[in-house]
């Protein structure tokens, strides 16, 4: 039946760009892929699109890995430590939009390729950088930052327009089971060369290398142009290239009005907006607990007497090590969980989708909240909640996304995407970071320093990341009560 499938579209695949219409209505040069097995071909996007996810999310992780390590080369204090991950977070949200805007109107693999020579380049010039020069190192994690965003944004339609909805969930769970893998192996990496060499600059030297292959993987096995694959446009095949979905034939598309239409819409779609705000509290929480969660396990471990005050050239890293083994094992495991659990339920309930995201939210804050009251008593209940709390958040990466794929309509995915993005960075994990540091200043600040109100400070600041995953919780609730009316008017 694929097989099938993929030969009625192949008259289709010379007369399309992922979905993307060029502006001025040109259409780009045709890049010959094999005609013989189109399922393969898929495959082998699909994997190279991973791959570069990976590594997004490894570049994303490296500070939080040897953040100790960082804090103490550039004598900074909890504030400043956090504004490292909020730059990077506000550069990411701030090129999102720009990005959607570019993606569905031009060449998403030219984007794409863009994005992972910028980051990978900038990357690489950070590791040169000197204990002189802090606010150069701010700087060039912002610009990693935006080239992050053009993958994030772009990569997610590009599986859209590829898979069917049958499939695309289970697609894009393996697609975003490297948001867990990547941001752990970000721990490991660094951890782990930047206690080999003994220097953690050269943990910014190996994804470089890496993002180089990806570059070269995207040039020779993603062609350019794609059919989006529907229902509808199997059975309009035979008769030649048709529009985009939604997409009317003689309306003139100009910039200015596209795009305050596309808002517009958006802003009016009750699922994506209360959906989005419960992506946006998963955010507080993920990027608080993937910025200080290794610090606060260094210091309860300190409190209790397990390891001693970092005094040394290079600190313990073993928190970061262990950190990074939980994201990537409880990611998978949350991410495959969570769309198995989406494909059974929705036959039963077509309201599946959110009222898994928003159980799932409620677990995790009230995970997180017994691992801060035991990090004092018991280090090893801590792991084992910690866990459970990035398990329950990692069951709704793949979901939310798909709820946003189809409740928005074809031609509005990217730009879709690129907002859900700057609102959960903006007022999720953004700010999270600096936030939780500031608030484990203003603490100390106020007690006589020592390592117990060291600890203390960032236990007592952590308590919010429980309280607003129970407000996500609430709005994915609230995204259950209009998910049925806006998947039927997208798919009208």
């Amino acid at each position: 039946e694929q097989e099938d499938t993929g030969l009625l579209l192949q008259p289709l695949l010379e007369g399309q760009n992922y979905g993307a219409a060029a502006a001025d209505g040109t259409q780009c040069p045709s890049v010959s892929v094999p005609r013989n097995n189109p399922t393969k071909r898929d495959c082998l996007v699909v994997a190279v699109l991973c791959f570069g996810n990976f590594i997004n999310f490894i570049d994303w992780f490296i500070v939080p890995g040897i953040l100790l390590d960082i804090q103490k080369y550039f004598g900074l204090s909890d504030g400043k430590t956090g504004l490292l991950q909020t730059v990077f977070t506000l550069c990411y949200m701030l090129a999102a939009p720009i990005f959607g805007y570019l993606g569905d109107r031009y060449n998403r693999k030219i984007i794409l390729g863009a994005g992972i020579f910028f980051w990978s380049g900038v990357t690489l010039g950070s590791s040169f950088i000197t204990e002189s020069h802090y606010g150069i190192f701010v700087l060039s994690r912002g610009l990693v930052g935006i080239g992050s965003a053009s993958y994030s944004t772009i990569a997610p339609t590009i599986i859209a327009d590829l898979f069917e909805e049958g499939k695309r969930t289970t697609v894009l769970s393996l697609f975003y089971i490297f948001i867990p893998v990547g941001s752990g192996c970000g721990y490991i990496l660094a951890a782990g060369v930047a206690k080999s060499t003994g220097d953690w600059h050269w943990a910014f030297r190996v994804t470089p290398c890496m993002g180089g292959l990806a570059l070269l993987l995207l040039i020779l096995l993603v062609p350019h142009r794609i059919q989006r694959k529907t229902a509808a446009h199997r059975a309009l095949s035979i008769s030649g290239p048709i529009q985009r979905a939604d997409e009317k034939p003689d309306v003139p598309r100009t910039a200015e009005t596209t795009w305050c239409q596309d808002v517009g819409s958006l802003a009016k779609n009750c699922s994506f907006v209360c959906s989005s705000l419960g992506l946006t509290a998963m955010a507080f929480v993920t990027g608080a607990l993937g910025v200080w969660m290794p610090l606060f396990l260094y210091r309860a471990q300190v409190v209790q007497g397990i390891v001693p005050p970092c005094l040394q050239e290079s600190c313990n890293s073993s928190n970061s090590l262990i950190f990074g083994g939980i994201t990537i094992g409880t990611g998978i495991l949350g991410i495959i969980a969570g769309a198995e659990a989406a494909r059974r339920l929705r036959k039963r309930n077509n309201k599946a989708d959110p009222l898994i995201c928003a159980t799932s939210m409620f677990m995790s804050a009230l995970c997180l909240y017994i691992a801060l009251m035991v990090a004092q008593m018991n280090i090893l209940s801590t792991f084992i909640f910690i866990a459970f709390g990035e398990l329950f958040l990692s069951v709704n990466w793949a979901v939310v996304t798909d709820i946003l794929l189809y409740v928005v309509t074809p031609r509005r995915q990217s730009t879709a995407i690129a907002l859900q993005i700057l609102v959960s960075h903006l007022l999720g994990d953004a700010g999270s970071p600096y936030l939780i540091g500031v608030i484990s200043n203003a603490i100390q600040a106020g007690n006589t320093p020592s390592l117990q109100w060291s600890f203390r400070s960032m236990q007592y600041s952590f308590i919010i990341c429980a309280f607003v995953g129970v407000f996500g919780g609430g709005f994915f609730l609230l995204t259950s009560f209009y998910i049925e009316e806006d998947r039927k008017e997208a798919q009208r």
